[in-house]
């Protein structure tokens, strides 16, 4: 069966007998063997607390092996979920990078064009030009001027003719009723 300290229990449970002839063992054989036999027991009791250790230290490293195999599901499930997050708020940021780029672009353009306009209105009151503009608007009103007389003689000539045909309508309606009187 099992050898432990250098000889096998089949040994120790048979007896030998005394110098040879004796049916009795010797009682120091005896103790001897009965010393070994105890140690052996030990031995085995020791060596079945160690298995039963271990037993139970497996299934708690089976246990705990579990646990981090879930734990480690859950943390890849987690990044996963984290990473498409990420990936969304990325998505997100670069259309309001290019929103704000379309934004700053349409400013920059009206900025431009209000440079542009502003230029322009600048060059056209500059003061060198402020004589000429002024001479310009002179000329412009007399000639609005004579065009009011012209426009105003043209009226009153109207009206004088439209007097002197009221009352030749006149003259003419009064022969007409002194003709059939």
């Amino acid at each position: 069966m099992s050898e432990s300290a250098g000889f096998n229990i089949e040994d120790l449970i048979k007896v030998s007998p005394l110098n040879g002839g004796g049916d009795e063992p010797r009682v120091e054989q005896l103790m001897g063997k009965l010393v070994r036999l105890q140690k052996v027991q030990t031995e085995a009791y020791q060596l079945e607390g160690i298995h039963k250790e271990n037993e139970e230290l497996c299934r708690k490293l089976q246990f705990q092996c579990e646990e981090s195999e879930q734990d480690s599901i859950r943390q890849v499930e987690q990044n996963k979920k984290s990473e498409e997050l990420l990936e969304q708020y990325r998505c997100e940021i670069q259309g309001f990078k290019l929103k704000h780029r379309k934004l700053r672009m349409k400013f920059e353009n009206q900025l431009h064009q209000l440079m542009e306009q502003h230029k322009n209105l600048q060059s056209i009151f500059m003061p060198q030009r402020l004589p000429a503009e002024v001479e310009s608007a002179e000329n412009i009103k007399s000639q609005l001027l004579a065009a009011e007389e012209l426009k105003l003689a043209q009226l009153r000539r109207l009206g004088e003719e439209l007097e002197e045909l009221k009352k030749q309508k006149q003259i003419g309606t009064i022969a007409t009723e002194t003709q059939e009187e």
